[in-house]
């Protein structure tokens, strides 16, 4: 296990989940978290980190139909948000996912709602066959898929790295988004930061 402030070197079996950072999550968007787009010059810098050492860099995104159970006229609790092909699901233009980068999409079924990117893709599949078994997640939202993928990501017997700066939360309710770390970290997720160009346990 890692003690507080010790340097993690990067290797062969690491990769970088990136969560949701896209368009109708921004400040500007129709679901918006507060700050969201904070964290993309971060994540920014954990993507140079990865592709530097030509580590795979996975993102999820919400891939909606227009009718989804999670949309509010539909009894759900969100606005109209992520509905697939649309500018609302498309990610950040600043995020500099990588050519290469693997995308997964969510939360396609209408009738379904995937705050995981494990729940109903094949994330799993393609992490177990490119031999990963560290994961460093960050994106939006602390309280609703991050925390979940982490959950997921911990409970499929991944070591799972949450990524300190590069979360933000909803907060609909005011705290969420701690308890949401402290759910993380109690099932065994390690908080990092980015220092320079060194990642270090927090």
């Amino acid at each position: 296990m890692q003690e507080k402030g010790e340097q993690i070197a990067l290797g062969p079996r690491d990769a970088l989940l990136i969560v949701d950072v896209q368009n109708d999550f921004l400040p500007s968007g129709r679901l918006p978290v507060p700050q969201g787009d904070e964290v993309i010059c971060v994540l920014n810098a954990y993507i140079r980190q990865f592709t530097a050492q030509a580590l795979p860099v996975y993102a999820t995104r919400d891939w909606h139909p227009p009718e989804h159970c999670s949309f509010d006229f539909r009894g759900g609790p969100w606005p109209l948000h992520c509905v697939a092909k649309t500018p609302g699901a498309a990610f950040a233009p600043p995020l500099e996912l990588p050519s290469d980068g693997v995308v997964i999409s969510k939360a396609e079924d209408r009738d379904k709602e995937a705050y995981s990117g494990f729940e109903g893709t094949d994330l799993e599949k393609r992490l177990r066959k490119a031999g990963v078994e560290r994961l460093f997640v960050g994106g939006l939202a602390t309280d609703y898929c991050v925390l979940n993928t982490v959950i997921d990501g911990l409970h499929a017997g991944f070591h799972v790295f949450l990524l300190e700066n590069a979360t933000r939360a909803v907060d609909a309710n005011p705290g969420d988004g701690e308890r949401a770390r402290a759910t993380m970290l109690g099932q065994g997720a390690v908080p990092v930061t980015l220092e320079r160009t060194k990642i270090r346990v927090s």
